[in-house]
């Protein structure tokens, strides 16, 4: 199967890490993959650098791939906009985000474009079908992580969480929450590199499709502290795997505390997190899901 991958982010966030999680993982499995995706973007030269197929993004060039593919994946809405435009099919779009779906006519026609959705959880799945796309037109297939080696829940004594300017997430409030804690922050722009000190990680955000990065945090086995928002009560089960915290500096800080002063219940937390993406969340999981959903339409 010939799989042509479109990616218009200019930044290197999760989606575009399921892009290469998925291509290396469809790779492994017999498949060949093209990604077109902005040129000198970080998910470009990151794919050229693991020497997978990835060119420049423009609608000639998805114009001209379209021809040869059997399946297009549109990875995000650009791509997604583009990939209709070019009358691409069968078009495989993925929807990653949890805010609502215009209903305007130029939003129906490009959402009635594609042959498929994969939703990232049954959170954004139930979005999509508020805004009227038919149930069977979409699959849930959970992001996956790589199930590198654990650390001990022990291993790390910074508090991590993402930084990040998007005003979606919660950052005014991990800050106050730190205030009110009195603790000190670690904002990552690597977490691959930083989760290995952590003693606990920290993902607050108004809306949330998933969390791949929470997901990141629990393959590592750090202890997790997350918003009850969006999708990511379906990966964080509250006082089992992780803590879901409602929005205020006070249950913020008030969590931060509690995994502070109990470090032997932490690491009882972070040991069942790292079960959990083993059983459901891991990278292969979201290949064999995603490769599904291509087989169906082919």
């Amino acid at each position: 199967m010939r799989i042509l991958h479109l990616d218009a982010g200019h930044e290197m966030r999760g989606g575009q890490w399921q892009v290469l999680r998925l291509m290396e993982g469809l790779h492994d499995a017999g498949q060949e993959n093209i990604l077109l995706a902005r040129s000198r973007s970080p998910l470009f030269e990151e794919a050229r650098a693991r020497r997978l197929d990835a060119r420049p993004l423009s609608f000639c060039s998805v114009v001209n791939c379209v021809r040869t593919a059997d399946v297009v994946h549109a990875h995000d809405a650009r791509s997604h906009t583009l990939a209709a435009l070019a009358a691409a099919g069968p078009l495989v779009v993925s929807r990653r985000v949890a805010f609502p779906i215009g209903r305007n006519l130029l939003s129906r026609l490009k959402y009635d474009r594609a042959a498929h959705y994969i939703a990232i959880s049954h959170f954004v799945k139930n979005e999509m079908i508020t805004a009227g796309i038919d149930p069977w037109r979409i699959t849930v297939v959970y992001d996956g992580v790589p199930l590198n080696p654990s650390q001990s829940a022990q291993g790390g004594s910074e508090i991590v969480t993402p930084k990040t300017n998007d005003p979606k997430k919660g950052t005014v409030l991990v800050h106050q929450a730190a205030e009110l804690a009195r603790v000190d922050l670690i904002f990552s722009e690597n977490l691959e590199r930083d989760l290995g000190r952590a003693a606990m990680f920290v993902y607050i955000t108004h809306s949330e499709g998933l969390g791949s990065a929470v997901l990141m945090a629990m393959a590592a086995g750090v202890p997790v502290i997350a918003s009850n928002a969006g999708g990511l009560p379906e990966i964080v089960e509250h006082e089992r795997t992780g803590l879901l915290v409602e929005n205020t500096p006070e249950a913020v800080a008030q969590a931060i505390l509690r995994l502070k002063q109990d470090p032997s219940w932490a690491g009882s937390l972070a040991r069942n997190a790292r079960l959990k993406v083993e059983e459901k969340f891991s990278a292969g999981e979201m290949v064999a899901g995603t490769l599904a959903v291509y087989r169906t339409l082919c």
